[in-house]
């Protein structure tokens, strides 16, 4: 959704069948490649986090570490679905009486001899329901229940309180991770930085839990503060980082004309905002004699399927922009008439945390030929999920599809590979004041030789 945010956000229908009222969402999810931290003491817990270097399970999408994890998705959870009775005739079904059976022995033997808390009945259905989510082996498929659907409605309004960073699940390690943070936001402010991987939550381990647990705990109050314990690639320990909570806003677009008529645009997520900032932006661009963009996708995990193909359709040529498949093979094409086809050099700065919709977009400038895309190696999501409630008030998140580049690529688990090869250099980034970008620079130089 999947972003919305680290996914897609909602898709809208935009000539896919929206039959059922309900509309797919793309979420970008754990990263397929991750920093090893090195090993050092910190208690009990250093062989439970390294042993889930192997066996950490991945999670479901990115989000802020706010709670803004659902841009759009009221737009997404029209259809309200019964929940059916067993149908005992139904060959093949995992719901039968010998589950129901097993079930309430399970609870019985609870019942009898569990020592700590008592868990209520609420609480262990919830855990009935969230067991056969994660039976699917799909990070990126999640059980919701009511008051966690109603907190994801009531965070998709652009503004809220909290940190002001993305996150998403580590594949390697099983803990959450910073995607990215946003420009002033306390996030920025605390120095946290895309690739912390968050080890606590104010002295709670993080480990197995999901992304909205996680979210959970480092939300809170504003005005008040949280410790977030991080383990950073090239420190020898965990650091205790305190961030502030406070009212985040969240841009999605910015502009900076740069030397030489060059147009920086960076686009730090696809959500349904974001279309008229940026055809504002591109407007503002031309208006100041842009001779050249640079369109910067780094670090953002996605978003709003809709807001991509619409953006898209402001630079790209005639053709296909991206189109799914589902596990029927019905195909939904999104497509481009080309009437606003950029006349201008384009360069594009991806990384590793760029995802989703971000590859949509990379993907289809690379394949129709009308950019040159400079960094490192997306992230590699490309599979569609889907928000779908029940009348309950409860909801889940399915993948329901895959989607394709304009060649018929399919991405997930590849990624989109730059044209030029520059990986970051942090160590200049953060050791100095002035936040060198080496790959900013490599993108000028490119798109200067695309002028000339």
């Amino acid at each position: 959704m999947d972003e919305n945010k680290s996914y897609f956000d909602h898709i809208s229908s935009d000539g896919a069948d929206n039959s059922e009222g309900n509309q797919p969402v793309i979420y970008s999810g754990p990263q397929t490649k991750s920093h090893k931290p090195e090993e050092e003491p910190r208690g009990s817990g250093k062989g439970l986090f390294f042993g889930g270097m192997v066996l950490g399970l991945a999670a479901a999408f990115l989000i802020f570490a706010i709670a803004c994890i659902g841009f759009g998705l009221q737009n997404s959870v029209q259809q309200l679905v019964e929940a059916p009775s067993v149908d005992e005739s139904k060959e093949d079904t995992a719901i039968n009486s010998d589950l129901i059976s097993k079930l309430k022995a399970l609870e019985d033997t609870i019942d009898k001899y569990y020592y700590l808390d008592e868990v209520t009945d609420e609480e262990m259905q919830t855990g009935i329901y969230r067991g056969m989510m994660n039976s699917l082996g799909d990070p990126y498929s999640e059980y919701y229940s009511a008051e966690e659907l109603t907190e994801l409605m009531e965070q998709t309004e652009g503004v809220y309180y909290g940190i002001g960073a993305y996150i998403e699940l580590d594949t390697e390690t099983g803990f959450p991770k910073i995607n990215g943070v946003i420009a002033g936001a306390p996030a920025e402010e605390a120095d946290l930085r895309a690739n912390d991987i968050i080890y606590e939550v104010d002295g709670e381990s993080t480990y197995g839990l999901s992304l909205t647990e996680v979210v959970s705990l480092i939300k809170g109050p504003e005005n008040t503060d949280v410790v977030l314990t991080i383990v950073r690639e090239g420190e020898a320990d965990y650091m205790d980082v305190t961030v502030g909570r406070r009212q985040v806003e969240t841009p999605t677009v910015t502009l900076e004309m740069l030397e030489d008529g060059m147009a920086y645009i960076q686009v730090t997520e696809f959500d349904e905002v974001s279309i008229d900032q940026f055809a504002d932006a591109l407007a503002t661009a031309k208006g100041s004699g842009m001779k050249g963009m640079i369109l910067d996708l780094r670090a953002n995990p996605g978003g709003s399927l809709n807001a991509v193909v619409e953006m898209a359709r402001m630079i790209l040529p005639e053709g296909m922009i991206v189109y799914t498949e589902d596990k029927n093979g019905k195909r939904i094409e999104y497509t481009c008439d080309g009437k606003r086809q950029l006349d201008k050099p384009l360069v594009v700065l991806i990384d590793s945390n760029s995802a989703s919709a971000s590859e949509i977009m990379a993907g289809a400038i690379k394949d129709h030929g009308i950019g040159t895309l400079v960094g490192t190696t997306t992230f590699g999501k490309g599979i569609v999920q889907q928000i779908i409630p029940f009348r309950d008030g409860s909801a889940v998140k399915i993948t329901i599809s895959a989607y394709y580049t304009p060649d018929g690529n399919n991405i997930h688990g590849i990624g989109i590979a730059p044209d030029v090869e520059v990986p970051f250099d942090g160590e200049a980034y953060y050791g100095s004041e002035d936040h060198p970008d080496n790959q900013l620079e490599k993108a000028k130089e490119v798109l200067r030789e695309l002028m000339e």
